[in-house]
């Protein structure tokens, strides 16, 4: 019990707790320039439940994953950009995107690094960790060199250009803009004056890491006497333990703060300030009013370009792993796809693109509001074979005692009313020619189908209301706040067999993604749990696709019992799935093997060595610097009967 406890604070010198000690580190923080700086960094240590350290450490190994664990804690030293080819070119877009950044002063921050005495040392790592991954990209590249540091620290750096081609063949959409950081910054205060700071949680502190301002809502503690103006120091609350075995901030959100010892979290802020800005409130307002923006970031530890309604639907920010996701899927023109977990949209319209907007692409999620997201954004793009229901990805194959005649039925609405939206004009009763641009509301239309049930003839009629709505949408057109209305569609399911390829980009742990400053919420328990569920929605995706056709399976988590586990249990369940070869493959290998853990209570099996050669494992620590993300692709045979 006592290891457990030991491993959830990160070192001695936040456990401190005798007055000598604590006087000291007054004198210090008031003194010494080099307590300043180690107080006001950045530098975190990610804490895990201890049961979940030692499953992962029997995974990797414990130098691997304590490397794994120190990336995740960082974003990427990169943005990646996803080029809507339909739209625009790579080339087009660089030429755009040059000139956005220079209008907002984005070179310097980009290309350059300030690097002051006291963390060139620390910085010199991250320079050469950013030189290696874009020669990685580009070995050809013409280089210029100059020189950071003074002294001894002072080292040859590598200059490039922030903005690149993605090299890697079949992903000429993907455009790549270098980042900088961590940069070592000065929190300059009045002497003898604490500095004022805000304090913000966890979640909000991730998403300021990548290039996020600080909102209202992010925002636990303040220092007295802030007004709107006022330069601020921005550190992060991380959950701490409590009493009952559970994990918590431990700050009353208003907590006012003085800068002393008896602050809330005082110690453990020590290496977690993320930034600094300028209050667009004042104190009082901050923790009186419900939305906005309460800190402009104006010095971030990590810089990185914001493209915030910059080019839309031309550009679209994604993780690389996302985009090699949708490429190894190999969408053809004409074809049937399902995204099972679509939300929000970004591998969806990455499918329809490199289908060419031929075909159907068939996104469902179970939420009201993430489907609104997909429809926007396929607007956006002017992407018209993307159709966007709402459905649990558990219930996407449609109830046997429901009939065939229903699935019958609604196929021929669904291609009558594709029909409407990709005509200028339809039929009505009378034999007239109705405008897309004719207000229908003075005609009595009425579309009939008739169907043979193999018993008597079932009629299905569309309404005046169901036409008039139909008329609607094409006189409106998509557009960002016309996409078919503020409804989503429901579906109750598709037959088996119907789609030729699925992806299923499942639920998960999400332990993958960076930035991350906690994972000790998640146990081995609720880790099994997400596994469970995973294989829930893989059985439905393995009935829904056709013979001959085939399932991408990824997840953006590192833990192997929701990737390489399910895999083998789709192997051995599933005897007409076989894994197959990935394009482009710039990931790598699985893990091979088995875990045992707990004295055999909890076995889990894993891959072949063969088996793991074929998936795609993208590793936080690596020199790509992705975040944690991994991909199967199955080739579905004959199935049994």
């Amino acid at each position: 019990m006592k290891r457990a406890w030991d491993f959830l604070f990160r070192d001695s010198r936040r456990r401190s707790s005798t007055p000598a000690a604590s006087s000291l580190e007054v004198a210090m923080d008031s003194s010494s320039s080099s307590s300043s700086t180690e107080r006001y960094s950045y530098n975190p240590t990610l804490r895990w439940n201890p049961q979940v350290e030692e499953y992962f450490i029997k995974s990797y190994g414990a130098d691997h994953f304590a490397r794994i664990s120190k990336a995740l804690t960082h974003p990427s030293c990169y943005s990646c950009i996803r080029v809507n080819t339909l739209k625009s070119s790579s080339d087009a877009v660089i030429k755009k995107l040059v000139t956005v950044l220079d209008d907002k002063k984005l070179s310097g921050d980009i290309d350059g690094m300030t690097i002051s005495k006291q963390s060139a040392a620390a910085e010199v790592d991250q320079v050469m960790k950013l030189d290696s991954f874009c020669e990685t990209l580009n070995p050809d590249h013409r280089l210029s060199t100059g020189t950071v540091g003074d002294g001894d620290t002072s080292v040859e750096r590598v200059l490039r250009p922030s903005l690149c081609k993605c090299p890697y063949p079949g992903l000429d959409n993907v455009l790549f803009v270098k980042g900088s950081g961590p940069h070592m910054l000065q929190y300059d205060s009045q002497p003898g004056q604490p500095v004022k700071e805000v304090i913000v949680s966890r979640k909000c502190a991730e998403a300021v890491l990548r290039g996020a301002q600080v909102y209202v809502p992010g925002v636990l503690a303040c220092s007295s006497h802030v007004e709107k103006g006022d330069i601020v120091a921005v550190s992060v609350a991380v959950e701490q333990p409590l009493n009952d075995n559970c994990w918590g901030v431990g700050i009353t959100r208003g907590t006012v703060l003085q800068g002393l010892l008896s602050d809330p979290q005082y110690h453990e802020r020590n290496g977690m300030y993320i930034g600094q800005g300028k209050t667009l409130m004042s104190r009082a307002g901050i923790f009186r009013v419900p939305e906005g923006i309460a800190v402009e970031m104006t010095n971030r530890v990590y810089k990185l370009p914001s493209f915030h309604d910059v080019l839309e639907g031309e550009i679209f920010l994604q993780n690389l792993p996302s985009i090699v996701t949708a490429h190894v899927l190999d969408p053809q023109q004409g074809e049937r796809i399902l995204d099972m977990c679509a939300a929000p949209g970004g591998k969806t319209t990455a499918i329809a693109i490199l289908m060419k907007d031929k075909g159907e692409v068939v996104a469902i999620d179970r939420s009201h509001n993430k489907v609104m997201e997909i429809m926007k954004l396929a607007a956006e793009m002017d992407l018209t074979c993307i159709n966007a229901y709402k459905l649990d990805a558990l219930k996407s194959v449609r109830r046997t005692n429901e009939g065939d005649n229903t699935d019958v039925t609604d196929h021929i609405i669904r291609d009558f009313d594709m029909t409407v939206k990709d005509s200028k004009s339809f039929r009505a009763t009378n034999g007239d020619i109705v405008s897309s641009n004719t207000e229908t509301s003075g005609f009595d239309v009425t579309y009939m189908q008739t169907v043979n049930n193999g018993k008597a003839d079932l009629r299905r009629y569309l309404s005046k209301a169901d036409l008039r709505k139909n008329a609607r949408r094409m006189r409106n057109g998509p557009g960002r706040n016309h996409c078919m209305g503020a409804r989503v569609e429901n579906s109750k399911g598709f037959l088996p067999n119907s789609f030729d390829r699925v992806l299923l980009d499942a639920p998960c742990s999400a332990l993958g993604l960076r930035p991350r400053l906690f994972a000790g919420e998640e146990t081995v328990e609720s880790l099994r749990n997400h596994a469970k569920y995973q294989r829930r929605m893989f059985d439905q995706a393995v009935q829904l696709v056709r013979p001959g056709g085939v399932i991408v399976y990824s997840t953006c988590t590192i833990n192997p019992g929701e990737n390489e586990a399910l895999v083998r249990y789709a192997l051995d369940t599933h005897k007409f799935l076989s894994l197959a070869s990935q394009h482009p493959k710039i990931g790598g290998a699985g893990i091979a093997g088995r875990c045992e853990l707990f004295g055999g209570e909890y076995v889990e099996k894993w891959l072949t060595q063969s088996e793991a050669e074929l998936v795609q494992r993208f590793d936080p620590s690596s020199s790509l610097d992705t975040i944690g993300f991994f991909i199967a692709k199955f080739d579905v045979g004959q199935k049994d009967l």
